[in-house]
């Protein structure tokens, strides 16, 4: 019996995400931030081959891999299929130029066997094909062609059929967006540096020189944040936006306070009474409760990296939608102490 299973991630420029002068050409307009990846892919109007069309995401990491298993529940024999897809560059001169990007070659390792289950390791990525002359922090100081961006996705699945895929490596830019067998949103990094991407992701320092990056890999925010950080961020009133340090805190149990906030990168600690509950990645939406409970903060939210957060008024969200935030967030605090 043939045993099927994928991970997927998905890489992709979300806005605020670039700094300096590299930023320019977003600004202008002649570049573009992408638009975030559904929550969901392989369905229609989502699959790989349509969101690379409609420019969703720099480039996808889908890998797809089998295992044989004979009726003793012994594996035989275990494959890859699937790998690197890269979408293109669109820039808006007068009319809009798709540039192709630059594939590598996929790496996959040679299929590791244990006890019951089979690990699969593939590595796929690229660069984009326009040029970004620099200067870089080692020889020959100076590249003209774009830093190297990648996922490493591992894959285990067992003879029972059952699978487990996670993001074990990836470039510290841009964005990466993981998808179970199901294509359903299973994880995202919490981090973006793209300063040491711009200057050093070249040659040797990617995978294809032997040189990976881990991955701070973090929860998904549910439905519901993504719908409200995206009312905060494209309301009338415009949020400010706060660089927060690792070990530094936003805010402290008790504090007085009525914003409410929206993590774009980075990853806070959740605390109360000096233990922490939780890390929330990009996309969380907190300080609810402070304006819903009488405006006093009920938790402290401390940066436990370096962090981008965009604060806005209680004005810019619907109460209803905090209510509905606020019980959601009450179920996960209780179900982390329970554990």
């Amino acid at each position: 019996m043939r045993r099927t299973a994928s991970i997927t991630a998905l890489s992709w420029i979300p806005s605020e995400a670039i700094a300096g002068l590299a930023k320019l050409p977003f600004r202008s307009g002649l570049a573009h931030f992408d638009v975030a990846p559904p929550d969901r892919i392989d369905t229609p109007g989502a699959t790989l081959e349509e969101l690379r069309v409609a420019d969703r995401f720099r480039f996808a990491n889908q890998l797809h891999a089998w295992i044989d298993v004979d009726d003793d529940g012994r594996i035989t024999d275990a494959g890859y299929a699937g790998g690197g897809l890269l979408g293109s560059t669109t820039l808006s001169l007068g009319r809009d130029i798709s540039i192709a990007a630059v594939p590598l070659p996929d790496k996959q390792a040679d299929p590791e066997f244990g006890p019951g289950w089979v690990r699969f390791l593939q590595t796929a990525g690229g660069r984009t094909g326009v040029p970004a002359p620099r200067t870089v922090r080692r020889p020959p100081f100076i590249q003209y062609h774009a830093p190297i961006a990648w996922s490493t996705l591992a894959l285990t699945i067992r003879a029972d059929g059952t699978a487990e895929g996670k993001l074990v490596g990836a470039s510290p830019f841009p964005r990466h967006w993981v998808y179970d067998t199901d294509g359903q949103l299973l994880a995202k990094t919490g981090l973006i540096d793209f300063k040491t991407w711009y200057k050093d992701a070249f040659g040797d320092h990617t995978p294809w020189g032997d040189l990976d990056s881990p991955a701070l890999v973090t929860a998904v925010e549910t439905a519901l944040e993504r719908e409200l950080s995206t009312a905060i961020m494209r309301g009338s009133a415009k949020p400010t936006v706060r660089r927060i340090r690792a070990g530094e805190t936003l805010v402290d149990q008790g504090d007085e306070g009525d914003e409410m906030f929206v993590l774009l990168d980075g990853v806070l600690g959740l605390e109360v009474d000096g233990r922490e509950l939780a890390e929330l990645g990009p996309g969380t939406v907190a300080g609810e409760r402070a304006i819903l409970e009488g405006g006093r903060r009920t938790a402290t939210l401390r940066a436990v990296t370096a962090c981008k957060v965009a604060v806005a008024s209680a004005a810019a969200v619907d109460l209803e939608a905090l209510r509905r935030l606020s019980a959601d967030h009450r179920r996960e605090h209780a179900n982390v102490i329970d554990r």
